[in-house]
């Protein structure tokens, strides 16, 4: 159920998480391509676990992309049992109908948090584009390419992923007290 992804850490080393050491599972929402990417921070480094991204079809109902995206997100959720889940805030955008499907998506990677009892928190775009580039107008291009950078991969990742990794990176880098 899980779409494509990487791995570079085996699973057991991703789960095995002390006090000084934290799973975050940050998320990209989209009603077509959801990203989502894994990392862990121990003693101030950040670490890649894994990244991929949830498609849904275009033709497919959008309760049932709501569906898949949940289904596969509890999924992932299940399998890294993180200690944080890193979403970005909704921003204003001119198409109120793509806000509000992205407001749905938002809400059912929420729900399968929630239903792990994980905490979650948002950050801004801003937020996330300064913890990563370091510099709040980024470009995506940008973004993939200090991803990269910072968890040392070997290849960019795809747009959604890079994303959903730049997330959880900024979790790692400003951990807010406060969940949502």
């Amino acid at each position: 159920m899980i779409g494509e992804g990487s791995s570079s850490n085996p699973i057991g080393d991703a789960m095995s998480c002390s006090n000084s050491e934290s799973v975050i599972v940050g998320i990209d929402p989209g009603s077509r391509i959801t990203g989502y990417g894994i990392v862990k921070k121990r003693r101030g480094d950040v670490f890649h676990i894994a990244h991929g991204e949830i498609k849904t079809g275009r033709v497919e109902p959008f309760s049932s992309c709501l569906q898949k995206i949940f289904d596969a997100l509890y999924e992932i959720i299940q399998l890294y049992t993180p200690d944080a889940v890193s979403l970005e805030n909704i921003f204003y955008g001119k198409n109120v109908k793509s806000l509000v499907r992205l407001g749905h998506v938002r809400g059912v990677a929420i729900l399968a948090a929630s239903k792990h009892g994980i905490p979650i928190f948002e950050y801004t775009p801003l937020e996330v584009k300064k913890a990563v580039v370091g510099y709040g107008r980024a470009e995506k291009s940008q973004i993939q390419m200090m991803v990269k950078a910072i968890l040392k991969l070997h290849e960019q990742p795809p747009v959604d992923a890079s994303d959903a990794l730049a997330n959880a990176i900024c979790h790692a880098n400003f951990i807010k007290v406060d969940p949502v």
